[in-house]
């Protein structure tokens, strides 16, 4: 709302100006014309009409200004009172609207009719006025009625937009309004605030005035008390300094005897250790010296009788050993739960491959007794793949590969299990320690493959025929292999 009535109010002021200007206009070309044939118009004449012509321009904008001011005033009023906006308002609105067009109508024609009669009085002096006076006349009119009927079309506008933003039904008042009032508020707050400022300077002024000649004095205090403070600020400082400084040098000597407190104990303790040590040893010099040749002596004596008492309790021990072996007969060991296994392991080899393909065969009581094959190193591996492809044996599965150094040899050690038997057997080898070679068991059981690498990588095994052979944990570049018995760190920090 506040929008539209400044646009309503730049109209106004728009249609006076331009009004004023071809006014001005009109004036100067008859004031041109008549200097060229009558130039005895006054001055004071002139003067006298524009000064007429600017107190009704300022008359206009005053009246329109005071009708804006009343149409907000009322209709702040009918919101805060009557949410409902009647009609009759509305009709009251209008006719305001119209009086003012009228008005300004009324205005146009009195100015008319001062140029006409402007214009008569300058015709009877003048009787050749031209024909081009009367054409700008007439267009001053035509602008002045055009101008009224537009003022009156955006009067008839506005009021249709208003009717149309707030309808009876929602009593609420528009936000143009409020923001409005809002500016209206920060205006006079900021015109309360200005003025307070501007009391507030006055009121300074006054006292720097007043305090004008008492300024000397007040600078001399002022120094007096800011020299006063920093001394005292100083003083403070300086009392602050040395207190800590004292509390530094008494926590340095309290540190210092008790570190020299500390030093003193263990001399003492160390003192008293060496002197018991001194005590100790002069006793034992002179318990020697007191014996002589007779500690000796009692020495030899009693070693002697330890010695005899030990071999009698060991002919006590061995003639009981005796007698009880003599009355109760050692008891057989029975056979173990694998022992048939290993008989038919043994059985089916000998009758296929022969008797000369395993040099030994037993059951390892230390590994649950499973039945163990010791095949040689040239029979190795004809062994196993007859144990893995025989019908009666079937051992399709490696769960196990390992080797270990003895010093004189090492061993290759492989747990084999049957799943169509349920039953497991361990097949040995023994090759040289100097040149540690065997057949690869991975073309039988891929399952090999890394553990031979890690027998190759830790011993120095090598398993021909298999197919990617490598130091597994520790890499090409090592040197040695760990668990030789004979291994030797190359670096000593390792």
């Amino acid at each position: 709302m506040s929008g539209e009535k400044d646009l309503e109010q730049l109209k106004k002021e728009a249609a006076a100006k331009a009004k004023a200007a071809a006014l001005a206009k009109l004036k100067a070309k008859e004031q041109a014309e008549s200097s060229a044939e009558t130039p005895e118009v006054p001055a004071a004449e002139e003067e006298s009409l524009d000064l007429a012509k600017q107190k009704a321009a300022a008359a206009a904008k005053a009246k329109a200004a005071a009708l804006a001011k009343l149409k907000a005033k009322e209709q702040a009023e009918s919101s805060a009172e009557t949410p409902e906006a009647p009609a009759a308002e509305g009709e009251s609105l209008d006719l305001a609207k119209q009086k003012a067009a009228a008005a300004a109508k009324a205005k146009a024609a009195a100015l008319a009719k001062l140029k006409a009669k402007e214009q008569a009085e300058s015709s009877t002096e003048t009787p050749e006025a031209p024909a081009a006076e009367e054409e700008s006349l007439d267009l001053a009119k035509q602008k002045a009625a055009a101008a009224a009927k537009a003022k009156a079309a955006a009067l008839a506008k506005l009021k249709a937009k208003e009717q149309a933003e707030s309808p009876a039904e929602t009593p609420e008042a528009p936000a143009a309004e409020e923001e409005s009032l809002d500016l209206a508020k920060q205006k006079a707050a900021a015109a309360a605030k200005a003025k307070a400022a501007a009391a507030a300077k006055a009121k300074a002024a006054a006292l720097a005035k007043q305090a004008g000649g008492e300024s000397a004095t007040s600078d001399d205090g002022a120094d007096e008390k800011a020299k006063a403070i920093a001394a005292a600020k100083a003083k403070a400082a300086a009392a602050a300094k040395a207190k800590a400084a004292a509390l530094a040098k008494q926590a340095g000597g309290e540190s210092a005897t008790s570190d020299a407190g500390d030093d003193e104990k263990a001399k003492a303790i160390a003192a008293a250790k060496a002197k018991a040590a001194a005590a100790a040893k002069a006793k034992l010099a002179a318990q020697g010296k007191e014996t002589g040749g007779a500690g000796d002596d009692e020495k030899a004596k009693a070693i002697a009788a330890a010695k005899a008492k030990a071999a009698a309790a060991a002919a006590a021990k061995a003639k009981a050993a005796g007698s009880a072996g003599e009355s109760a007969p050692v008891e057989e060991k029975k056979p173990s739960v694998n022992q048939p296994y290993l008989d038919k392991y043994v059985k089916v080899i000998e009758e296929h491959l022969g008797k000369e393909v395993l040099a030994d065969f037993y059951i390892n009581n230390l590994s649950k007794d499973v039945p163990t094959l010791v095949a040689k190193p040239d029979t190795y591996y004809r062994v196993a793949e007859f144990l893995k492809y025989n019908e009666q044996l079937g051992f399709d599965y490696l769960s196990e590969l390992h080797g270990g150094d003895f010093e004189t040899h090492m061993e290759v050690y492989a747990h084999l299990y049957s799943y169509k038997n349920r039953q497991s057997v361990a097949l040995k080898v023994k090759i040289d320690r100097d040149e540690p070679t065997i057949d690869s068991l991975q073309p039988l059981w891929p399952g090999a493959d890394w553990p031979e690498c890690e027998a190759y990588d830790l011993l120095g095994i090598k398993f021909k025929g298999h197919p990617n052979l490598y130091r597994i944990m520790l890499g090409e570049e090592w040197v040695g292999h760990p668990l030789r018995k004979d291994y030797e760190p190359y670096d000593v920090e390792v």
